[in-house]
């Protein structure tokens, strides 16, 4: 993927960024891609390095992901809770199964989507083959993923725990205003307007995107649920 750079001009003369390490000044997070190890590994290393230098301003996560890995989307979801510094999350294009866990884990009120933004969950999947053993085991680890994601939407948008195992059993399409409602997020952003200012001195952030700008940030990788058949050995999906 080509990765564009952008010179920022001061008064003290010109210095070239490639355009992720320039959001990452600006305490701007990106996951376009699908959630994995690599991917996790990733946004975990900014979160801390972001909480590092500052652990009471905003950090700001834009997402568009279809989705990936279980376990390694846990790892974002723990990361985000355990740094002191407030995270806001914004869905953009299509933010998908895993992609909407790390959605709603955002900080409270800080939660954000575009206007034509799609926010998908399911429960995880996967496969396995084997012994009968073997199976089981798989089995009740699986069960014990989707009863810890069941969890965690139900501590981060306030619905019951039988509306959310209901929801999960099959795919399900929010639109960004439908997402607010269901409590996934806290707000829809006005494409007309920029967020309030986040930065902790009452100024926006020298990068400070509007909707449509935001969207044209995260979309290097084309997001697609994931919805692939079960697989031998695959490891859960969310």
């Amino acid at each position: 993927m080509l990765v564009p750079m952008v010179v920022e001009r001061s008064s003290t003369g010109e210095r070239a960024f490639d355009i992720y390490s320039l959001l990452l000044k600006e305490r701007l997070i990106i996951l376009g891609s699908e959630v994995n190890s690599d991917s996790a590994n990733l946004i975990i290393a900014q979160l801390l390095f972001l909480d590092r230098e500052d652990h009471e301003r905003p950090i700001h996560m834009y997402i568009q992901s279809p989705g990936g890995d279980v376990y390694a989307g846990l790892a974002i979801y723990d990361a985000i809770q355990q740094v002191s510094a407030p995270v806001s999350t914004t869905a953009v294009g299509l933010t998908a199964s895993f992609g909407t866990v790390v959605l709603t884990s955002g900080t409270r009120t800080m939660r954000y989507a575009l206007p034509n933004a799609t926010i998908h969950m399911h429960q995880p999947h996967g496969g396995t083959q084997g012994q009968v053993t073997d199976i089981m085991i798989r089995s009740n680890e699986f069960q014990r993923l989707k009863d810890r994601l069941v969890q965690i939407f139900v501590d981060h948008t306030g619905q019951e725990r039988d509306i959310i195992l209901r929801d999960l059993d099959r795919d399900v399409y929010f639109s960004a205003q439908q997402a607010q409602e269901y409590g996934l997020i806290d707000a829809v952003l006005d494409n007309r307007a920029r967020k309030p200012a986040l930065n902790g001195n009452g100024r926006q952030p020298n990068i400070a995107f509007s909707a449509s700008a935001a969207g044209g940030c995260a979309s290097a990788t084309k997001a697609r649920p994931d919805s692939r058949a079960f697989s031998p050995h695959r490891r859960p999906r969310g």
